[in-house]
């Protein structure tokens, strides 16, 4: 099976390679019930899977932009190892080369996101803190023997007394994603009761992707970047909202004002 196209001859693990672990158990990640012949092997996490199934589930990931290999399974955030997933997916010399790639090209993307050109030297710079615009050239601080700043967002030398997470003082300097948060309109709910006042665009509380409710079903939704399952109206992670409210009803502590921060999400370095 090489590159993104699908194999017509399914991969199947070897009863008599005792480096697996052989559970008698369904298919954990065969989420499309396409019913894999090959027996269960059990992953880092304990949960089971075919070849074909972690194949499939792995290459999803990477579809989505992710290089990170998070298992599937609902409250389950274990990552595999790459080595890990090779092994347990029985990856060809093809498909090793694509899954390669792709997760090069991530990184690249993610490196380039991270990567502003400073407006004193016109050099790359990366930012470590993710929570503060004010970011430090050390060319330029070298060459002019005193510490040279700018903003990430506005791209200007810095100005303003502290460190900022929302803009510097510069003219102009603004975040587009609170811009969103406080104009995008409320949201009507077909489904939740006394939900008024609640806007259409939220921060996840954790990550701070902004995320549109659709406007049906319950107030919860998961956060597709960091998987957290929070309540869109009052912004807590769901297993606390739930103690107190019911799923289609409003929260006990009411509709969270709109959101004037992004939060920030303080990663493990491995993750």
């Amino acid at each position: 099976m090489g590159g993104n196209t699908v194999s017509k001859m399914e991969k199947v693990y070897d009863l008599k390679d005792k480096t697996f672990k052989f559970v008698d158990r369904e298919d954990e990640l065969d989420f499309y019930y396409e019913g894999f012949d090959s027996p269960r092997a059990e992953m880092s996490c304990g949960h089971a899977v075919t070849p074909m199934s972690l194949t499939n589930w792995c290459r999803r990931l990477l579809n989505e932009g992710k290089n990170r290999f998070v298992c599937g399974m609902t409250g389950c955030d274990k990552e595999w190892s790459y080595e890990e997933v090779c092994k347990m997916a029985l990856l060809t010399p093809e498909e090793k080369k694509y899954f390669e790639t792709t997760m090069k090209s991530i990184a690249d993307r993610e490196r380039k996101k991270n990567t502003r050109l400073c407006p004193g030297c016109k050099q790359a710079v990366m930012r470590t803190d993710e929570s503060n615009l004010r970011t430090r050239c050390q060319d330029c601080t070298n060459k002019k023997g005193r510490y040279f700043d700018f903003c990430w967002q506005c791209l200007k030398e810095w100005k303003g007394p502290q460190s900022r997470t929302d803009r510097c003082d510069n003219d102009g300097c603004f975040s587009e994603a609170l811009k969103t948060l406080r104009d995008c309109p409320d949201i009507v709910f077909q489904s939740v009761r006394n939900a008024a006042g609640c806007p259409c665009i939220r921060a996840c509380p954790t990550c701070g992707s902004l995320l549109q409710h659709s406007s049906q079903n319950c107030k919860n939704v998961v956060c597709p970047r960091c998987k957290v399952k929070f309540c869109f109206l009052c912004l807590k992670v769901t297993a606390e909202c739930s103690r107190l409210s019911l799923s289609y009803m409003t929260c006990v502590s009411g509709v969270a004002p709109r959101q004037t921060s992004i939060p920030v999400w303080h990663r493990h370095p491995a993750s």
